[in-house]
């Protein structure tokens, strides 16, 4: 990003080049972990080139191709154990959950997430997967069941949040996706 007009409106590629530009920066310890999370949540609210400009201005520039980074892809899973993932944390734009004879507990309602619309590939196979999201958040359910209980609650946000898709499976398990803790319906949840 050399030469820019600031006025000029940022396109999603855009955005995604910075936040290449952050990861890298983050792996090679340039940034630490919260100030990545700044940064990185700073990049993909960003209106114009202006705003984009000075996210990087102290770092060096990439300029190989930008590999998928723990910003675009992850994986939580929890097998014959309980995992609990929440706070403060990057999560992927398309992340891998899965439950496997155990219970994972994933909450994204203070998460930074990298970009206005994520996918969560959701599979419980005779376990149990939780799933908090923002308030404001809009879910799309693209869950399939089997002998299993599915259940996404508490409304479909304010217009103004992220798009939560949630594609995948549950089969002799139970997936629960929602706003409030009250919800989750799991003793000894957090």
């Amino acid at each position: 990003m050399t030469s820019y007009d600031p006025v000029l409106r940022a396109s999603d590629a855009d955005r995604d080049q910075t936040a290449a530009v952050l990861s890298e920066a983050f792996a090679a310890g340039r940034l630490t972990s919260v100030e990545h999370a700044d940064r990185l949540e700073a990049a993909y609210a960003a209106v114009t080139m202006d705003d984009l400009v000075p996210l990087t201005r102290d770092l060096p520039d990439i300029s190989a191709p930008a590999r998928v980074t723990a910003a675009e892809r992850q994986k939580v899973a929890a097998v014959f154990s309980k995992v609990v993932r929440g706070g403060r944390w990057i999560a992927g734009r398309h992340t891998a959950l899965s439950a496997t004879f155990g219970a994972l507990i994933v909450d994204l309602s203070e998460a930074v997430l990298p970009g206005r619309e994520i996918t969560l590939e959701v599979n419980a196979y005779c376990g149990k997967l939780i799933v908090r999201v923002p308030r404001n958040a809009h879910v799309i359910d693209e869950v399939g069941a089997l002998f299993a209980k599915r259940a996404v609650s508490g409304g479909t946000g304010d217009g103004e949040g992220p798009v939560i898709r949630v594609v995948g499976r549950a089969a002799f398990g139970k997936i629960i996706v929602s706003r409030e803790k009250s919800d989750w319906n799991l003793p000894g949840t957090p």
